[in-house]
């Protein structure tokens, strides 16, 4: 086996080394930076959501309660206003949904699903969680759901979903008794949940980082042919020309001519140490030919 091929063999197996550990990491960390781009939208989609509902409660409730008296008004609940505002970002972008999920909601559309229910029951028995990431494979693709738990701190929500017969009639009229009442001061009665698909980060991590190796190969391939050309001048080339020099005096062939490659490198000194040992057989075989 040449030393081209040696060296060659070497050379490939550190890149082989080196370009799995890379492509580990480099899709550990673009997967990574795709899955916390997908939670920054969400935490955005929530916190606009809170500031709908924030404003509701604040501004529109107040401004129509006097017309609740006759007619009940879903306009004044926050919980429809987030909603609704969220109805309007699903005309553009349809696979992102906003819902509040309640074990036991007014209106049955917002009753949780069995994998909702369980992250309610994940919040009221741990109090101190204020968030919760679930991933879902679902048939459209890998879905993130960012969770946040609906806790009632304000007294005025337990109007409308304390006991029945205190709630507004005309509310009651459309939504009956039997659902959503009996709530109590700090319970976690629902959850905020986002849901943003990651088939887009992820499709455009996978061709980041398919063009990523594509380019480092591609920069490992024009190092090997480099390395090539300066390993066949510098050292294969002068080696190849002293070995047959070598051969040609072994076999006492005259007029041998001398070699002396230019330069300081190693492979300079060694040629001229060869030529100076070249030189003394000559000189010892001419003296035992006389």
């Amino acid at each position: 086996m040449g030393l081209r091929i040696k060296f060659n063999l070497v050379l490939l197996l550190a890149f082989l080394m080196g370009l799995g550990l890379t492509a580990y990491l480099s899709d550990r960390i673009l997967k990574d930076n795709a899955r916390e781009e997908v939670l920054q939208s969400s935490r955005i989609m929530i916190e606009g959501a809170l500031g709908t509902r924030a404003y509701t409660s604040k501004h529109i409730r107040p401004l129509l309660a006097l017309q609740m008296k006759r007619q009940f008004l879903p306009e004044t609940v926050s919980a429809y206003a987030a909603a609704q505002t969220f109805q309007a970002l699903r005309s553009k972008f349809p696979d992102y949904t906003y819902k509040e999920a309640a074990l036991n909601p007014t209106n049955p559309d917002d009753r949780a699903s069995d994998w909702e229910a369980d992250i309610i029951r994940e919040f009221r028995n741990n109090p101190e969680r204020k968030e919760l990431i679930v991933e879902r494979d679902t048939p459209t693709g890998r879905m993130l759901h960012l969770s946040r738990p609906l806790v009632i701190h304000d007294a005025a929500c337990l109007t409308c979903h304390g006991k029945p017969e205190e709630a507004p009639k005309t509310m009651t009229e459309i939504y009956g008794v039997n659902n959503g009442f009996g709530w109590k001061m700090d319970e976690t009665i629902a959850v905020q949940v986002v849901t943003v698909p990651m088939s887009v980060p992820l499709l455009r991590a996978q061709k980041t980082f398919v063009t990523f190796m594509i380019l480092l190969s591609s920069v490992f391939l024009w190092l090997l042919v480099l390395l090539n050309v300066l390993l066949h001048f510098i050292v294969i080339k002068p080696t190849v020309r002293m070995a047959q020099i070598a051969n040609d005096v072994s076999l006492g062939k005259a007029d041998v001519p001398e070699y002396i490659k230019p330069g300081s490198d190693e492979i300079s000194s060694l040629s001229q140490s060869f030529n100076r040992m070249r030189l003394s057989l000559e000189s010892a075989m001419k003296m035992l030919g006389e």
